[in-house]
């Protein structure tokens, strides 16, 4: 089955703007995932090397083109200021679903830019998309994550019991789950035109 390419949105909130990833951004991912601080609940160790974001950004072309998923690097509208990044993977034409995740600036942590950012993907994701079920993981001991998804709307399913290593250590994490008829747009940010 050949499966269909997934267009990369630009979406725009009252504070960001959410976009493809260009080459130009290399500098800014990796300074955000060579930081020990914000990849402290990461499955994987912080960056060391710059080739890893080039790599970041093909892979998010390559998603796009294989149709499997679309990540969006997010700035803040008022000044173009990098806040990070949010996206799809593992994106199932066929089971209507996908996978949530994101990472941001620790300086961009608190004033709701992630929460305000997946509002944006999600809308995508259930107008454009048509999807029944997004799904996202997050280490539990990151309850700002997962408070992030709470506000959303997301529901808590299970916990994956050492389901990964963090910095050395056997880590679980939270499964949360949102289906389309718990979803509610009205409750989140219209998008700026």
């Amino acid at each position: 089955m050949v499966r269909m390419t997934l267009a990369t949105p630009v979406l725009r909130t009252a504070r960001l703007r959410l976009r493809p990833f260009t080459d130009a951004d290399t500098d800014s991912l990796f300074a955000l995932h060579s930081s020990t601080y914000v990849m402290r609940y990461w499955d994987s160790p912080p960056w060391t090397e710059r080739a890893r974001a080039e790599r970041f950004v093909g892979m998010c072309r390559t998603m796009a083109d294989d149709g499997t998923g679309a990540r969006v690097a997010i700035d803040r509208a008022s000044d173009g200021a990098f806040v990070g990044w949010c996206g799809l993977t593992a994106w199932d034409e066929d089971c209507r679903s996908a996978s949530l995740g994101y990472c941001l600036g620790d300086a961009m942590w608190g004033h709701g830019f992630a929460t305000e950012a997946a509002h944006a993907v999600l809308r995508w994701a259930f107008e454009t998309l048509d999807l029944n079920r997004v799904q996202a993981e997050t280490d539990t001991r990151n309850v700002a994550s997962a408070r992030v998804l709470e506000k959303m709307g997301f529901v808590r399913e299970g916990t994956l019991r050492e389901d990964c290593v963090v910095n050395g250590e056997v880590s679980d994490s939270w499964v949360f789950g949102l289906l389309r008829r718990e979803w509610q747009p009205s409750a989140v940010p219209d998008p700026v035109a």
